[in-house]
């Protein structure tokens, strides 16, 4: 099972814990321990648009109330991490950005210096100040006040949001008698162009996981030569939405490794064998 089938299990559940009933089991009836998928379920779903661009023309206002466009933080520079969130969601919106927060903890890159963060509110009626008082809130929780520069959350129009939503391939729905939008729990990386390069699914946002994607987002530019060797290592597996071992690549490396080794031994034994040449030599017979 896939972490994007598990991502929308969890949402079913999710959805369904506060109408289920508990029910005594009677007549040593065996109890069906399957989750429906909720009708408002069938539209949240994750298409991926990989190689897709995110539009730079959409327009939203940030937690200062101050009108932006997305082109702004896709300025060609670093990698973005998009995400699709609100304030007043109930639980799934906090299960995943605090989990985005601990995964960032262990990534010793900052928001506003080798990334950038951009959190959309699916919530038509959510207004800056609220979106500012939640990005306070996993600032907060985040320990690194510099990361405000960025880290930005967005409000804006219902066509917007759906628009920025389409684009990232994210679905959503509104349900009425929860009162609270379904989306999916899944996070977004773009290259410095906003060129989707990766999705990282479910409420568990590893920061090897997480470093990888912004380096390959970033084409290698940010992180340390180490950074790099560790990225030729492990290739994204699209089945888990995480990043495993690669064999064949560590293989070569181990390979490759060893034949510098070897090298460098068999240099030490002609260099220590000349040496004792040289002493024989020049010692008087």
């Amino acid at each position: 099972m896939t972490q994007r089938t598990c991502a929308r299990l969890l949402l079913a559940a999710l959805l369904a814990s506060g109408s289920a009933s508990a029910d005594p089991v009677r007549g040593g009836a065996v109890p069906d321990r399957t989750v429906p998928l909720p009708k408002a379920l069938e539209a949240v779903e994750v298409r991926e648009h990989l190689g897709a661009h995110v539009p730079k023309t959409l327009g939203f206002v940030d937690e200062t109330g101050r009108p932006v466009l997305l082109g702004e933080y896709m300025d060609g520079a670093v990698p973005v991490v998009f995400t699709f969130n609100y304030s007043d969601c109930p639980m799934l919106c906090s299960l995943m950005l605090n989990a985005f927060v601990e995964g960032l903890k262990g990534v010793d890159y900052t928001p506003g210096r080798e990334f950038k963060v951009v959190t959309v509110s699916i919530d038509p009626n959510e207004k800056p100040e609220r979106a500012l008082a939640t990005q306070r809130r996993y600032l907060g929780s985040y320990g690194k006040p510099e990361a405000k520069e960025g880290w930005h959350f967005l409000t804006g129009s219902e066509g917007n949001i759906k628009a920025y939503a389409d684009a990232l391939g994210l679905g959503y729905t509104y349900v009425p008698e929860r009162k609270e939008y379904a989306h999916p729990s899944a996070v977004v990386v773009a290259s410095p162009d906003g060129k989707i390069v990766r999705y990282l699914y479910g409420i568990e946002y590893p920061a090897q996981s997480l470093k990888l994607a912004l380096l390959e987002a970033s084409q290698g530019k940010i992180g340390t030569a180490f950074d790099r060797l560790i990225l030729y290592c492990f290739h994204y597996d699209s089945t888990q939405g995480r990043y495993a071992p690669m064999a064949a690549n560590i293989m070569r490396l181990g390979g490759g490794v060893a034949v510098v080794l070897l090298a460098a031994f068999v240099a030490l034994l002609f260099r220590s064998d000349a040496k004792k040449r040289r002493r024989l030599a020049e010692s008087p017979s």
